[in-house]
């Protein structure tokens, strides 16, 4: 007994295994314990004995290289009889990603039903050996048919162990797979669970004792230790493979641990697994591994700067919170919240009693919720932001205003040009504000078409009058909160335009200009016009409750000053509050002086050019005002200017560049050869434009320069200012019961096509008195259009412009030439007044017509015009559609004697 107890201790291998040279000294000690056992008791120790012994000579027949160096799993399967004889077909396990190598432990989650009950049932038995092959594309289990699976699979996988197979709870078995060879797909055993027959594939030989393979296996030991230094994770796979492997010192192992320490991509694994030749393998692992290295290298760096700056801003962190408390200790600092709570007092503290007593009371009751929040509370925050906007707006604090109507009238010539008749407006208002003491509950509306001044004007009143200037616009305005704030609940909550105006400008007394008021919408918030309303009406503005204060302000003090395009779209709520001050536009000569006095030099520093370096001439401007501007405003006679400084700075900067730089620096313009200086200015003339600004837009002043019959021309208003309107009238046929208008075209709103009807009616009245015997209205279908169709017409105004086109065509007599007319026209023949005469003049003249007809209810309006507009215009004022008639064929009588000389002729 004590003989077989050493044995057992000098014999045994630290994995289990027995060497061969052992096996004969402990045979006999076997035989003897086993028949000296038999009928003792001990059987199953005997057999027990046996079967280990039985399995140790097995495991040194399957091996057959006389080496002493047989690994765990070898010793694990030999012991428990996994030969290669024992195992010709296994079972197929697919491998989502990573192929198993040989030596390593691998969990993989099963999805397979199958499989994991077929893995269990193998277990059960005490066969648990299975084959792991990698998927060649990563697929889910359940999508494929074992045939589909077959074929995905690689054909070279590994003999795997199950060490342990436990349900995820989630329909999966979690399995653990320990590597023991490789294996080679030799056909299909069966499926549904899919069982493949193998080959067990070894090692090509080679000389473990070259001193490329020592050499090579030293790297790799090396490479091993230097990722093992850069990234511990390895290190318990490490201690595993030393303990089990007998060392580092078999090549064709230290291969396999190598590319499993890895992250290198499956295809790359798997040609680690596939390959056969040992110093093939080795190489391939080696290469992987430096990849390894750099790669934990890199990460190593990146996380190096990460933690440095990490560490720089904590420690700064650190040393700010030391030295605020240093300050706090020494009385010179207060933490967060004490300052906070001092900055509002002194505000408040500041205005003293400026502040009205509803505003006090709320800042003190803010104030002291303040002291009892925790300064990193959002309520901390939310109470801060309401206390910064109700201590920073300028309770009772207003700027002196300035009622010098020199200095207002000597303001509002430096910056613009012309218009008078406002400017008088205007220095009457002011005139009244200093009689009265004040400006308070005025709204004023600076109602035109775009481009003339409005947003300017307003501004101008703000600098005469002293007033601070604000500016918002309420176009597409459809959310009633951006004028009275959100309520403070909302995240991001803020107040309205006025509040914010009034923290902008700090002063109570400001002018606010609102822009586009005639373009307010009206969204799902509530409407905004209503709104306006409240903010505006000097009888409710004085406690105006803004949303997020929820405090009385006093907006009775501000100055409103409105804009707007057209008058017809601002609500009349609002407009019945407003006092309406009308910019009409500009006529040619004050474009000129607007262009040469402001636009011009304007143009000219944006683009960077001198005075003495390039201009346009006066008869360029005024080209480019006739052909190429002729709107209302001036907005568009900028933006050409603009184009044509641009232009001219490339063409100095390309041709001149060098003299006119040399210029600038001596200030003065380029020398010529002779040291004389000239002056190198580039003028554009008239005949360079379309260089510049292309061919002229308005080629002709009038679309037809002496009218045929059946066309008049008509003088119409639109937003943009006042245009010429021409009205033509055709016949499609004639016959007997045809006669009256079949087709009205040029897209006519409703009024429009009303007037055309009562023009028709009156004309035929008139016919019948002139011509009795003329059936041309009651025999001939009328077609009247309105030429440029794209735009939209309405309105009473071309009442006798229509009615004498359709006289004209009556009696085949065209109108006078130069002769444009605009009026409403009723029923009876009298003709109505209208408005727009500024504007239609304007347009009356930038057509160079000479003879223009009006209401006799308009010349009130005409005289009220400036005299440079009515310069060149002969006006005809009319109570009658006779009158007109008169005006433009002449005078009806006579018409008809002539009438009557042709037919005696004929006769």
């Amino acid at each position: 007994r004590g003989g077989g107890r050493r044995m057992w201790r000098i014999a045994v291998r630290r994995d289990g295994t027995l060497p061969r040279h052992r096996l004969n000294h402990v045979r006999d000690i076997l035989r003897r314990s086993a028949s000296s056992q038999q009928g003792s008791g001990n059987d199953g120790a005997a057999q027990r004995l046996a079967k280990w012994w039985r399995g140790q000579a097995q495991s040194h027949d399957e091996t057959g290289d006389g080496t002493e160096g047989n690994s765990a799993h070898d010793a694990v399967v030999a012991a428990n009889g996994a030969s290669a004889v024992q195992y010709p077909r296994v079972l197929a396990v697919p491998l989502q990603r990573r192929p198993l190598l040989p030596g390593i432990l691998l969990p993989v989650n099963v999805a397979d039903a199958a499989i994991a009950e077929e893995i269990q049932a193998l277990r059960s038995q005490g066969r648990p050996y299975v084959g792991a092959f990698l998927l060649k594309e990563n697929i889910e289990e359940g999508n494929k048919t074992m045939e589909q699976a077959e074929e995905d699979m690689h054909e070279i996988g590994c003999f795997a162990q199950v060490h342990a197979a436990v349900a995820d709870g989630k329909g999966g078995t979690q399995v653990l797979l320990m590597g023991h060879r490789r294996l080679k797909r030799t056909g299909v055993g069966s499926k549904n669970p899919l069982v493949v027959d193998v080959e067990h594939l070894k090692d090509h030989s080679y000389d473990a004792s070259d001193d490329v393979i020592k050499a090579t296996v030293m790297e790799v030991v090396s490479t091993i230790k230097d990722l093992l230094q850069t990234s511990p994770l390895y290190r318990e796979q490490l201690q595993y493979f030393a303990q089990h492997s007998g060392g580092f010192h078999d090549a064709s192992k230290l291969a396999d641990l190598g590319a499993a320490l890895t992250s290198a991509k499956d295809t790359e694994l798997q040609e680690v697994l596939e390959q056969m030749d040992v110093p093939e393998r080795l190489n391939r692992t080696l290469l992987l591994l430096k990849k390894e290295l750099e790669l934990s290298k890199l990460q190593i760096d990146i996380g190096k700067k990460v933690e440095e700056k990490i560490s720089g801003d904590q420690r700064r962190y650190f040393l700010m919170e030391q030295l605020k408390n240093i300050k706090k200790e020494l009385g010179i600092e207060k933490d967060e919240k004490s300052a906070v709570v001092e900055k509002f007092r002194e505000r408040v503290k500041e205005k003293g009693d400026l502040v009205p007593k509803e505003a006090a009371e709320t800042i003190e009751e803010e104030i002291n919720k303040l002291q009892a929040l925790d300064p990193s509370s959002s309520e901390f925050n939310v109470t801060r932001n309401y206390l910064d906007w109700l201590t920073g707006l300028p309770w009772g604090v207003t700027t002196k205003e300035v009622f010098d109507i020199e200095h207002a009238r000597k303001t509002l010539d430096e910056d613009h040009y012309g218009m008078d008749d406002v400017k008088e407006r205007i220095l009457e208002f002011i005139a009244v504000g200093k009689l009265s003491g004040s400006t308070h509950g005025k709204i004023l509306l600076l109602s035109g078409p775009p481009g003339v001044g409005k947003t300017s004007i307003g501004k101008s009143i703000a600098k005469a009058l002293n007033r601070k200037y604000y500016r918002f616009s309420v176009g597409g305005l459809g959310d009633v909160a951006e004028l009275k704030g959100h309520r403070r609940t909302y995240v991001g909550a803020m107040p309205g335009k006025l509040v914010q105006c009034f923290k902008s400008t700090q002063s109570c007394n400001p002018l606010v200009l609102i822009d586009e008021i005639d373009k307010l919408g009206r969204g799902h918030s509530g409407d905004p016009a209503s709104a306006l309303l409240e903010i505006l009406d000097p009888e409710q503005n004085a406690t105006f409750m803004d949303h997020y204060l929820d405090v009385p302000m006093d907006l009775s003090k501000v100055l409103f000053v409105c804009t707007a395009n057209m008058l017809e779209t601002i609500p009349g709520p609002l407009y019945d509050r407003m006092e309406n001050i009308r910019l009409s536009g500009y006529i040619a000569e004050e474009k000129f002086q607007i262009a040469r006095r402001y636009l011009d030099p304007q143009a000219r520093d944006a683009a960077g050019l001198r005075p003495e370096e390039a201009g346009l001439t006066d008869s360029a401007i005024r080209v480019l005002i006739d052909d190429y501007a002729r709107e209302a405003g001036v907005r568009n006679l900028k933006k050409l200017l603009e184009r044509v400084y641009r232009k001219l700075a490339l063409k100095l900067v390309q041709v001149e560049g060098k003299e006119l730089e040399q210029a600038r620096k001596e200030g003065s313009a380029a020398p010529n050869p002779e040291g004389a200086v000239v002056q190198a200015k580039h003028m554009v003339t008239e005949t360079d434009l379309e260089e510049y600004v292309g061919p002229p837009v308005f080629a002709a002043d009038r679309l037809y320069e002496e009218p045929p019959t059946g066309v008049i021309t008509g003088l119409a208003w639109t937003s943009m200012g006042g245009s010429v309107l021409y009205i033509e009238a055709g016949v499609l046929e004639q016959g007997e019961g045809k006669g009256g208008i079949r087709s009205l075209t040029g897209q006519l709103g409703e009024v429009m096509r009303e007037s055309a009807s009562i023009a028709h009616s009156c004309a035929r009245s008139v016919l019948s008195k002139i011509q009795p015997d003329n059936r041309f209205f009651s025999e001939s279908a009328l077609h009247i259009h309105v030429p440029a169709g794209a735009t939209p017409k309405d309105g009473p105004s071309a009442g006798i412009t229509i009615a004498t086109a359709l006289l004209s065509l009556a009696m085949e007599k065209p109108a006078k030439k130069g002769i444009a007319m605009t009026g409403e026209l009723s029923l009876t023949g009298r003709v109505l007044p209208i408005g727009g005469i500024k504007e239609k003049a304007i347009a009356a003249k930038r057509a160079k017509i000479k003879e223009i007809i009006l209401p006799e209810g308009n010349r009130r309006d005409w005289k009220e015009l400036p005299q440079e507009v009515k310069d060149g215009l002969d006006a005809h004022f009319v109570k009658v559609y006779d009158e007109v008639f008169e005006a433009c064929f002449g005078n009806p009588a006579q018409i008809k004697w002539q009438e009557q000389e042709e037919k005696a002729s004929v006769v």
